[in-house]
């Protein structure tokens, strides 16, 4: 039987959209093998969002060619559709796919035997209409399941829109046949993923909103969280529905990427910061436990000493949980490099930069532990993961509070009302005795 590893780079989306690979090379008799085994094909999936991101794509590239110089490299993902000729320049590469050629990978390629030169079929985005269907299983608890692709918005840091297209979603009727297809497969809890979810449904009349009531009616599935959502479309109606619902967690992830009105209108964004400040009152008044993430990039061209400081003090105000922070890359044909003039002319010094994602970073993990201390003592359903580490298992509660436990095989797949303990030396809590009949649910 031939060997197939992969590598993923990115986002969750990424995530899904491998595991779907992974199932169709199961299906041509293919063994899944771990990356950095001996195999006959390899398949790495890249990203594109930073310079960062990139670099390590390429890394990644070389040390396939260098563990298994005989396996037939596939290279896909957002870096591939967006300069396919920089990875096609890589000695030991053999096929380049992009956005929508990688869903067709089997069609695409009759023999994958190495050959003198790099294959690279990379079609124009803007021909890209196919959604392309994918959730990842490779988890005994969670899925991810894509329900959106691309991206209308120009945002002037981002490229996603040229590396994934327009924004293009999977109709009602089959993702929740999806959903359904996991719940028989013993998964607990889905993740919707996305790029733009909120513009979920918009070429054939639906709202996202419309796609929640639905996947709410799916037996067998416990939980659903939103992967992330923008400000501007996060409605009442869905916030409320939210608060409502039988199975979708208080967890809302919303990007911000800046805190001041005149950077935010530099970066193209659709909202100010006194709409996003409303979203997480009107959270916090449905739902006064959830929790709520926070995208963030800090070093964009525009953002002077003084915009920072509004949008640290801007975020330290909030009621918010954690930060996921980044530190701004230029990237090429991007307006915010294109314009930069327009922008605010001069760079943010990359050490500036690194100094500002280290003040929020710290920020992050005051407001993550004050949120966690908040809620130290309090019951609460637990889905306990199958990972083991130094002797212990770990889960997130409904509002995702990291909690651990010692490790039990048995308990792996359920959710489980505990009290929230202690602080674990990992900054997690420590679940105390199950509250009696907790086991809510069992895969």
């Amino acid at each position: 039987m031939p060997r197939v590893s992969f590598y993923t780079l990115g986002c969750k989306l990424n995530f899904a959209e491998t595991s779907t690979l992974e199932r169709d090379f199961l299906a041509h008799q293919y063994e899944v093998v771990p990356f950095g085994e001996p195999a006959d094909v390899t398949v790495i999936n890249t990203c594109t969002v930073t310079a960062e991101a990139e670099r390590q794509c390429r890394q990644i590239i070389r040390r396939a060619i260098r563990q298994n110089p005989n396996a037939f490299i596939i290279v896909t993902g957002c870096y591939a559709q967006l300069r396919p000729e920089e990875i096609a320049r890589i000695e030991g590469v053999d096929v380049v796919l992009g956005a929508r050629e990688k869903f067709h990978l089997f069609e695409l390629i009759e023999r994958f035997q190495k050959g003198e030169q790099t294959q690279v079929a990379v079609s124009c985005i803007d021909d890209l209409q196919e959604f392309g269907p994918a959730f990842s299983s490779t988890e005994r608890t969670r899925a991810f399941l894509k329900i959106q692709d691309g991206c209308d918005y120009v945002c002037s840091f981002c490229t996603i829109p040229k590396a994934r297209g327009r924004s293009r979603s999977q109709p009602i009727e089959a993702t929740v046949a999806q959903a359904r297809q996991l719940a028989e497969m013993g998964f607990q809890e889905i993740v919707l993923t996305g790029v733009n979810i909120g513009l979920y449904g918009q070429e054939f009349g639906v709202t996202l909103l419309d796609l929640l009531r639905e996947l709410d009616r799916v037996e067998g599935i416990a939980r659903y969280r939103i992967s992330s959502i923008e400000p501007n479309l996060l409605s009442d109606a869905i916030i409320a529905f939210v608060a409502s619902s039988r199975a979708f967690m208080p967890h809302f992830h919303m990007p911000l990427q800046s805190g001041d009105n005149v950077v935010l209108a530099k970066m193209r964004r659709r909202y100010q910061r006194e709409l996003y400040a409303e979203r997480v009152a009107r959270i916090r008044e449905l739902l006064p436990d959830a929790a709520i993430g926070v995208d963030v990039i800090v070093g964009f061209p525009a953002e002077t000493a003084e915009r920072f400081e509004n949008t640290y003090r801007f975020l330290n105000e909030l009621p918010v949980t954690y930060l996921h922070v980044f530190t701004y890359s230029e990237r090429p044909g991007t307006a915010a490099v294109v314009q930069l003039d327009r922008m605010g002319g001069t760079p943010v010094p990359k050490a500036e930069r690194s100094r500002r994602n280290r003040m929020l970073q710290i920020l992050s993990h005051k407001k993550q532990h004050a949120f966690y201390a908040q809620h130290q003592g309090q019951v609460r359903p637990v889905l306990w993961e199958g990972t083991e580490k130094h002797g212990c298992m770990y889960g997130y509660t409904d509002n995702y509070i990291r909690v651990q436990r010692p490790f039990d095989p048995q308990r792996i797949g359920q959710i489980e009302r505990v009290r929230l303990g202690a602080f674990a030396p990992d900054g997690t809590l420590m679940a105390e005795a199950p509250v009696e009949n907790s086991a809510v649910f069992a895969s």
